[in-house]
């Protein structure tokens, strides 16, 4: 049979392909989209490119298994936020997750929604379009969220849902952004309290 002889397609990849995963997004997180290599990808990730290839696809598919173990790891405080009992609770878990998040001791500053859109010219196109798409999709689920709040009387009916989950997810990315640039966790947080003592009366 032809098939014979072509062993290397059942063979074992020789590497953890969930830790290697976990090391491009790490790479993605720190240097963005268009910053990060395939040298910098591969070399954090401990496999050659034609592994890499192999295992994740080209560098956009890469990028996008990276965004969606980000989602589900780093970032899942914003699926956890929208489970709380009230939209202000859902706006403090939102905002205090952000701030955990994006100064974690050990892991990169900031966001990687937000470093990894800052992703410029054609190579970048098809990753800034999935990390507009990424943003877009937290801005619906916190926009269903206070629609409800505002059809249950938690929120005032003069509330917009959209709008409010457009100044919180700005406010979230504007924490990523200072967060990247240094800015120590303690003072972030004191910018998260501060666009809550805002928040909408019910």
């Amino acid at each position: 049979m032809e098939t014979q002889g072509r062993a290397p397609i059942g063979r074992p990849r020789g590497f953890d392909a969930d830790e290697a995963l976990e090391q491009a997004m790490r790479v993605f997180w720190e240097q963005g989209y268009e910053g990060a290599s395939l040298t910098d990808l591969t070399n954090a990730m401990g496999i050659t490119r034609t592994s890499m290839y192999a295992a994740f696809g080209n560098k956009e598919d890469l990028f996008r298994k990276a965004l969606d173990r980000y989602t589900e790891g780093p970032a899942s405080y914003g699926a956890r936020a929208v489970q709380e009992p009230t939209a202000r609770q859902v706006a403090t878990a939102f905002l205090n997750g952000s701030v955990r998040t994006t100064t974690r001791p050990g892991c990169p500053t900031g966001c990687l929604g937000v470093q990894g859109s800052l992703a410029a010219g054609t190579p970048g196109r098809t990753a800034r379009d999935a990390l507009i798409a990424w943003r877009n999709e937290a801005v619906s689920l916190l926009r269903g969220r206070f629609q409800q709040a505002v059809d249950e009387g938690d929120l005032s009916p003069g509330i917009d849902p959209e709008l409010l989950a457009r100044y919180l997810m700005t406010v979230a990315n504007g924490i990523a952004v200072q967060a990247a640039s240094g800015t120590p966790r303690d003072d972030l947080q004191q910018v998260a309290d501060m666009a809550l003592r805002n928040w909408p009366p019910a």
